[in-house]
C-alpha cells in the first residue's frame, strides 16, 4: 500500500503579516487569501525493515534512521522529523519503519507559504496511514504547533489554514489560537477575472522570511507605532479586499493591492529592497494599477493587477528584470490524501 497527500500553496491578497503574533494576539488579524495550482505533495511508503527514510526530491536531500519513536532535530528535513516525532508522541508508534517522500512546486522562501503547506501534506499523509482522527482545524493547528513552537520557525498562521482548507477564505486571527476560516462565495465571473488579471511574478531569488518575521513581531513588542499603525491599515485593506471581490468590484482590486503595498513596507526593514521597488514602478508604468509582495517579503513571488488588456505590456515589462511569470489557477480544494 502507498499513501499520498497533496496540499495547495496560497497567495496572500491582503491583510498580510496581521496573523502573526503579537500583533493577533493583542489587536486581532484578518487576512483574505486564495490557494493555487501549486503544491506541495507527500508520500509514505511501509518499509519490511526497521528503518526510516526521509527524502525532499526537490532539494535533493535525503536522510535515514533506524527506526526510533524520536528523531534527531538537526537542521535536515527538520518539517518531517518534527512531524514524526509529533505524531508519534501524541498517537503512539507507527507500525513498520517507511519511506517519506515530499515534493514542493515553489522553493522555500519563495512567499507562497510552501513550509507550512508542505508540512500540511506531511501531517495528512500521516493520517491517511495511521487513519487518525483529525479534521481541517485539527491539522491546521497541529501543522502551526509544530512548525511555529516545537520547531521554533517564524511565521504566521494563515499557511496552515489555507492549505488544509483550500479555496478563497477570510480568515480571522486571535489569542489563544483562535482561528475563524470564512469561505467565500464569489461568482465565477470574478474569479475568473481576477485570476486572468493577476499576474504571478518569481524574482528569482528567495530570501530567509523568519528574519523579516521576527523583525515585525519586535516592533510589536516594542510599541512601535509606525509598524503597528500600518499593521492596522492592512487588516483594514483585507475588509476591503473582501467587500471588492464579494461585490464584483474588481477594478478596484489593483488600487487595494497597491494600499497594502505601502503600508507593508512600513511593517519592518527588508521587506522590501531597491530591486523590487524597480520591478514594482516599471509594472505601474507597464499598466498595472497596483501589486505586492508575497508573503514576508525581501524576496520570493511578486504580484501584479493588471486591468484590461494591460496584463501583455506588463509581462514584457517585468521580462527585463531576469525573473520567471508563473502560470496558476485558483483551487476550491484543500489538503487531499488517499492510498492505493
Amino acid at each position: 500500500m502507498i499513501y499520498r497527500s497533496k496540499a495547495p500553496l496560497r497567495i496572500g491578497l491582503a491583510g498580510g503579516g496581521t496573523d502573526v503574533s503579537p500583533y493577533c494576539d493583542l489587536y486581532g488579524g484578518a487576512i483574505l487569501n486564495a490557494t493555487i495550482s501549486l503544491y506541495a505533495y507527500a508520500t509514505i511508503e511501509p518499509l519490511s525493515v526497521p528503518e526510516i527514510i526521509i527524502e525532499a526530491l526537490d532539494r535533493n536531500e535525503s536522510v535515514s534512521y533506524d527506526k526510533n519513536d524520536k528523531l534527531p532535530i538537526d537542521g535536515v528535513l527538520d518539517l518531517a522529523t518534527g512531524a514524526y516525532n509529533h505524531i508519534v508522541a501524541k498517537y503512539g508508534p507507527v507500525p513498520t519503519g517507511f519511506k517519506l517522500t515530499t515534493v514542493v512546486d515553489a522553493p522555500a522562501g519563495s512567499g507562497l507559504g510552501s513550509s507550512s503547506t508542505l508540512m500540511v501534506a506531511i501531517i495528512g499523509v500521516f493520517a491517511e496511514w495511521l487513519n487518525l482522527p483529525l479534521g481541517e482545524y485539527d491539522i491546521a493547528q497541529m501543522a502551526y504547533d509544530v512548525e511555529r513552537v516545537e520547531l521554533a520557525m517564524a511565521g504566521g498562521k494563515q499557511d496552515q489554514y489555507a492549505a488544509t482548507f483550500g479555496g478563497v477564505n477570510f480568515m480571522e486571527f486571535y489569542d489563544n489560537n483562535k482561528v475563524i476560516v470564512n469561505p467565500l462565495r464569489i461568482k465565477p465571473e470574478y474569479l475568473y477575472e481576477l485570476e486572468n488579471n493577476l499576474l504571478l511574478y518569481f524574482t528569482a531569488t528567495s530570501r530567509l522570511s523568519s528574519t523579516i518575521i521576527e523583525a515585525q513581531s519586535q516592533n510589536v513588542k516594542d510599541k512601535n507605532k509606525e509598524s503597528i499603525d500600518a499593521m492596522h491599515h492592512l487588516k483594514e485593506q483585507a475588509q476591503m479586499m473582501k467587500e471588492a471581490v464579494l461585490k464584483g468590484n474588481i477594478h478596484e482590486i489593483g488600487g487595494i493591492l497597491d494600499y497594502g503595498f505601502r503600508y507593508k513596507k512600513q511593517m519592518a526593514k527588508g521587506i522590501s529592497n531597491t530591486s523590487m521597488d524597480e520591478i514594482y514602478e516599471a509594472a505601474l508604468k507597464a499598466g498595472a494599477t497596483g501589486g505586492k509582495i508575497s508573503g514576508a517579503g525581501g524576496g520570493g513571488f511578486m504580484m501584479f493587477y493588471c486591468p484590461g488588456n494591460t496584463r501583455y505590456a506588463v509581462k514584457n515589462a517585468l521580462g527585463t528584470f531576469g525573473g520567471e511569470l508563473r502560470p496558476y489557477n485558483f483551487t476550491e480544494r484543500g489538503l487531499v490524501s488517499w492510498s492505493i
